[in-house]
Order: structure tokens, then C-alpha cells, then sequence
């Protein structure tokens, strides 16, 4: 094969022949009109919910559910797909892996940085029934009570009424244009790692509202009490980065050049609120679980799962290793991996109808477990500061609130501060800091250098991440002091 390969279009895709090598999208991509716009197109969402929204408008014959993905900051997943008329492909990693697999739901990709008025627009066509988003916890905008910031630049500037770059910004500004032009109901189903989303993204709103003038906010709120649905969600597929090994191969397989290939792992799971303000997919019909008790669902995978995926992170990159699936095989890690499920987590949990937790603990270290991912270390470190506070410290907290202090719990969150305190691993090398209270946290170390005594109490004393509770807590600072003492001995 030629270094020239063409590009993956509608039209190469239809001269392909269909041998096997790669499954074709479930639906004609043509025919296809959008009928929901996705905030945040990343490889998340488009191994997952676009996944199963594909199979759904497959299964039940229906042309009207394409997908307008929103690109928040850098163009670059518009720059893939729009040459690309959309598609892209999904490549499954590890037992049970099914064929390459074509997508073609993705219809549009706006970028929000560049053209908001654009996705403004798409919120209020008519013909659009879900706003869908996979932001990441920082992308709300939060600050350390968990409402809406109102001081950060970018929400106070949408306040004022510029075309709104902050996605609670270009929901609300959508649904404003929505109620003007009777464009009809619709459901926001927010899909982020974050406790009671849909709660949580409803009160972002009204947070967004209230900043408003009366005059302008109060028949909007009317209307979104009458109009609009928040549902909460669950989402789970492992989706690492995409390296150019995995592009070759794909490259190999089609016969053409894909670059907006998305690695995922056979393994997916959607848990959704059925409470619908509109249509939607029959996303029930395409594997997804609609239920009215997302929360313990939700609760079993932040704390499992999540909190899980963040201890190996950390301890795993301390040592030096790559990736998840070496730091699982670790013993001293895998056995700390457990312990945390077992002994801190499992008490705390409120097991929905239908699930073995036994099962479910050992499905999640086999997925961990799967070398094929190659799932960064690092890359789950990412924004320690905003996950650690939905995956482990609800934990810790129900643990203490039990008499029990939580030490599997506090041996992940001291292995965090352990992270921020060396920045760099056993052999060396930077461990960077990606978070945005990057600065607080180096100023935290830079006050408890040298003493892990000091540094505990320095890092707690980030209420943005701890609260006020936490830090008054002697049990669980003294456990954390040890844990971090081991962890930083010697280097």
C-alpha cells in the first residue's frame, strides 16, 4: 500500500468491499437527519454514546437521531471528521473484541470556541429532542461549593450576553432561543462522572439564570420547568488515547486513512434516567439499561470502578509504570486495588436490584487487567482535584461517618498527594501535574516540602478538593500522614 492512502469519506467507504474486515454504520449516513447535539466530541463520546445511538436508530428504523458533535476549545476532532463526512472508526482492544467497526452517526461537528452562534443555533432547531454531553467534571465550571463559578472569565463574559463559549452558557443561551421560537421540549442528559449529573446540571442552569435580570430569567425558568427533563446517566467503556500504532493499523484494515479513530475496549454499559421531556433513541434496544434508580448504579461505578482506575493511576505511575494494566500487575498493587473494593467501598454501598458486586469487582480488575489497552497512567491523573472529591472522598467520608477509619481510601488519596509532592516517578521521570488548581496545589507543596506531616495538612487545607470536615478529622489525617510517608521515603 501506497504512503498515499485516500481518506475515509462516504464515498471510499462505498467502493470497499464489505469482507469482513470491518463492520459498515448500522444506518445509511446520508439519510440521516440531526436530532441531537452532543457538547464535548471526544473519543468518549464517540465510542460510546454514539455508538449506541447508531445501533439504536438501526434497530428501530429511524433516520432522525444524527448527531451535531460540539467541539468545545481546539478544533481538532472537527478538523478530523469533517473531511471525513463524519465517519470514524472504532477499534476494540482485548478477548471478545468485535470487527472494526465504521460509525456514521456523527453528522456535523461544530466548533464552540470558534463559531458559538452556531451551536446556539443547533440547541434551538426544532427538529433537535437531547442535548447530550461528555465534558469532564472541570468543563462545568464549578467552584468549591459545586455551584456555577461566576467569577471565572469565561462565565462572567457569557453573562454579559456575548455568544456563550462555556457549554451551561450555550445551554442556556439555546434553550432561551428554544422558548422564543416554540421550537418544543427537550431532554439534557449530561454524561460526566459526576454524582446525580442531571441534578447537578439543572442546578448549574438555574445557577446561570439567577445571574440574570429578572425580567429576562424569570419566564425562562417557566419554561424550562415545563419544557426541559435532566436526567442522570451512568457511563462506562475504558477509551485510552489513540496512538499512531493504532492508525496504522486501521490504516492496514480499510485500505484508507482514518484520523479520528477512537480505542476502546470490548466492554460497554449506559444506565439511564428514563424520564424524557421529548423522543429519544431506543437506546434500551441497543443494550442500555433505562431505569428510575441511576444513583445506586451511578455510586457502585464512581466508587468502584473510578476510585479504583484513580489508585493505580497514582501508585502506579509512582513506580514507574505505564500503564494501567502493568501497575495491576504489580501484586502489592493489585492487592491494594482489592482491598480498597472490599473492605472501604463495599460498606458503603447500596447494591441496585440485579447486581453481583462480587462479580462486578473482579469484571473491573479484568478490564484493568487488559494489556491491549495501554491506558496511560498519567492520563487518569489527570484533574486529581476534581475527581478525587465524586470518586473516593464520599467514601471516606460515609467510612468515618461508620466509625471506621477508611485506610484503603486514604492510601489512594495519599497517593495522589504523593503524586503532587515528587513529580516524578522512581525512575526519574516528570510526572506532570494536569489539573486546574495546578497552581494551588504547587503552592500546597512547596508549604509542606520535606515533612509529610506538613504536607497532608498543606494539601487539606484545599477546601475546593476536602472541604472543612475533612481536614478536622484526626483518625483520617494520621492514616494519610502515614500513607504518605511510606509512599515519599527515599526519593
Amino acid at each position: 500500500m501506497s504512503d498515499a492512502a485516500p481518506r475515509l469519506r462516504l464515498d471510499t467507504l462505498d467502493r470497499l468491499g464489505r469482507g469482513g474486515a470491518f463492520t459498515p454504520p448500522a444506518v445509511d449516513p446520508r439519510a440521516l437527519r440531526v436530532g441531537i447535539v452532543h457538547l464535548g466530541i471526544g473519543a468518549f463520546h464517540r465510542a460510546h454514546q454514539a455508538v449506541f445511538t447508531e445501533l439504536a436508530a438501526a434497530a428501530a428504523g429511524r433516520d432522525d437521531w444524527g448527531i451535531a458533535g460540539v467541539t468545545q476549545r481546539s478544533a481538532s476532532v472537527r478538523d478530523q471528521l469533517t473531511p471525513q463526512d463524519g465517519l470514524y472508526s472504532v477499534l476494540e482492544r482485548g478477548s471478545g473484541a468485535a470487527a472494526l467497526r465504521v460509525v456514521g452517526s456523527v453528522r456535523e461537528v461544530l466548533h464552540g470556541a470558534g463559531d458559538p452562534a452556531a451551536v446556539v443555533d443547533r440547541i434551538a432547531d426544532p427538529a433537535v429532542h437531547l442535548v447530550t454531553l461528555t465534558v469532564t467534571e472541570k468543563g462545568y465550571r464549578r467552584d468549591g461549593t459545586g455551584r456555577l463559578d461566576r467569577s471565572d472569565p469565561e462565565v462572567a463574559a457569557d453573562l454579559t450576553g456575548r455568544p456563550p463559549r462555556t457549554v451551561v452558557g450555550q445551554l442556556v443561551r439555546g434553550l432561551q432561543r428554544r422558548a422564543a421560537g416554540a421550537a418544543g421540549p427537550v431532554t439534557v442528559l449530561s454524561c460526566d462522572n459526576l454524582v446525580g449529573n442531571g441534578e447537578v446540571l439543572r442546578g448549574l442552569v438555574h445557577d446561570f439564570l439567577d445571574a440574570l435580570p429578572a425580567a429576562e430569567a424569570s419566564p425562562l425558568a417557566d419554561w424550562i420547568a415545563a419544557s426541559v427533563r435532566f436526567p442522570s446517566c451512568m457511563v462506562d467503556r475504558i477509551v485510552p488515547a489513540t496512538t499512531d500504532d493504532d492508525r496504522a493499523e486501521v490504516r492496514a484494515a480499510l485500505g484508507l486513512e482514518d484520523r479520528g479513530v477512537v480505542v476502546a475496549e470490548p466492554f460497554r454499559q449506559w444506565v439511564i434516567e428514563d424520564d424524557f421531556a421529548a423522543d429519544r433513541p431506543a437506546w434500551d434496544r441497543a443494550g442500555a439499561v433505562l431505569t428510575d434508580d441511576v444513583a445506586a448504579w451511578e455510586s457502585v461505578k464512581l466508587r468502584m470502578l473510578n476510585a479504583t482506575h484513580s489508585l493505580l493511576a497514582y501508585l502506579g505511575a509512582l513506580r514507574g509504570h505505564d500503564t494501567i494494566a502493568a501497575a495491576l500487575a504489580d501484586d502489592e498493587l493489585a492487592v491494594a486495588a482489592e482491598a480498597l473494593m472490599v473492605e472501604d467501598v463495599a460498606p458503603t454501598l447500596r447494591v441496585p436490584d440485579g447486581l453481583d458486586l462480587a462479580d462486578y469487582r473482579r469484571q473491573v480488575l479484568e478490564r484493568f487487567a487488559n494489556p491491549a489497552l495501554r491506558h496511560r497512567t498519567v492520563q487518569v491523573a489527570m484533574d486529581g482535584s476534581q475527581k478525587l472529591p465524586v470518586r473516593l472522598l464520599g467514601t471516606v467520608r460515609d467510612r468515618l461517618a461508620a466509625g471506621a477509619v477508611p485506610r484503603q481510601a486514604a492510601l489512594a488519596v495519599a497517593a495522589w498527594m504523593a503524586y503532587v509532592a515528587q513529580g516524578r516517578d522512581v525512575r526519574g521521570r516528570e510526572l506532570p501535574l494536569d489539573d486546574p488548581l495546578a497552581d494551588r496545589l504547587l503552592a500546597a507543596r512547596a508549604a509542606g516540602a520535606g515533612n509529610p506531616g506538613r504536607l497532608v495538612d498543606s494539601l487539606l487545607r484545599v477546601e475546593e478538593i476536602f472541604g472543612a470536615d475533612l481536614p478536622e478529622h484526626d483518625g483520617f489525617r494520621a492514616a494519610l500522614t502515614e500513607h504518605v510517608g511510606r509512599l515519599t521515603v527515599n526519593r
